[in-house]
């Protein structure tokens, strides 16, 4: 188990090593972020005054082990537009990102298990074939466009749920249906399918043979066997969360870390830019390694593979 975790461990770090390192050079590639910092007309020596003050006229490979030395120093900068820590602006407004992530998961998982299993259950009949037809919908939507029309029906229409803001829980209510719902579709089907493979296995008949109730037949040998897969899913849908909550907080002015993103990419704020895609690249690689741990608990033939 020991050479199981450290496996995990090296990986995860060369992982965000080339992450930020690609990261890094790629931000100086697009563009010097003076040009939106300053107004127009800005002459050239008071430019290179402030190409200077920020650094941004080191050599790139100064630049690089400078900015790993203060990384590892817990010194993440400053704000390129707003002239405060980086960790605070993220502070302010990670939360608002994280608990609707959270809340999708939870919505995410509670629907589309049951709904998985229900669907391998009833295959061949008529409410199996409409669990089905609705997780088709659900991929076929995108969020952005499921989230408009939950704005226009239950918003603009029938008033029932407030449109912008993250103030209340009622707040939560449309960005995270919009956010789950293809993700209840994936997690449906593949549980399904997952499901279809272990029913007819021998183990559910000895099962039943001993006098075991269908429930936990169902849940205790059927489910348990099928959670490779399962957690496989959840683990590629928590990867892709992310860019998907970015065009979700846009549309319900969510204020949130996918649209502090966006705009540092758009302004060039190098230090911003940088946190950010190292917050996000950590906490996927975290979950990766979560599931990886899953996958040894779930299933020991595992631990001896990976180690």
């Amino acid at each position: 188990m020991l050479a199981f975790l450290g496996s995990r461990l090296l990986r995860m770090t060369i992982t965000l090593w080339a992450i930020v390192t690609a990261v890094f050079l790629a931000t100086r590639l697009t563009g010097n972020p003076i040009d939106f910092l300053m107004p127009d007309g800005l002459d050239a020596v008071s430019r290179a005054e402030m190409i200077a003050y920020w650094g941004l006229d080191r050599p790139v490979a100064e630049q690089y082990l400078l900015f790993w030395k203060s990384l590892l120093g817990g010194d993440f900068g400053l704000g390129l537009m707003e002239r405060r820590p980086v960790a605070v602006i993220f502070g302010e407004r990670l939360w608002q990102s994280a608990s609707l992530l959270v809340a999708t998961l939870a919505l995410t998982v509670a629907v589309g298990v049951p709904l998985g299993i229900l669907a391998a259950l009833w295959r061949g009949q008529p409410r199996g074939q409409g669990v089905l037809f609705v997780a088709f919908l659900g991929y076929a939507v995108p969020n952005f466009v499921l989230a408009i029309l939950l704005l226009l029906i239950f918003s603009y229409t029938l008033h029932w749920l407030p449109s912008a803001g993250s103030a209340s829980l009622l707040h939560y209510v449309m960005p995270t249906v919009a956010l789950a719902a293809y993700f209840v579709a994936a997690l449906t089907r593949y549980t399904r399918n997952a499901m279809l493979d272990v029913l007819s296995e021998d183990y559910m008949r000895t099962a039943r043979a001993k006098g075991l109730s269908e429930r936990a037949v169902i849940l205790r040998h059927g489910l348990r066997n099928a959670l490779i897969p399962v957690i496989t899913v959840l683990g590629l849908q928590i990867t892709t969360l992310v860019s998907g909550a970015v065009v979700v907080e846009t549309v319900f002015a969510w204020n949130g870390v996918g649209d502090l993103l966006v705009g540092a990419t758009l302004r060039r704020d190098y230090p911003v830019l940088q946190f950010g895609v190292l917050v996000v690249a950590g906490a996927v690689i975290i979950v990766n390694f979560a599931i990886d741990l899953a996958y040894a608990a779930s299933d020991p033939r595992v631990r001896l593979v990976g180690a």
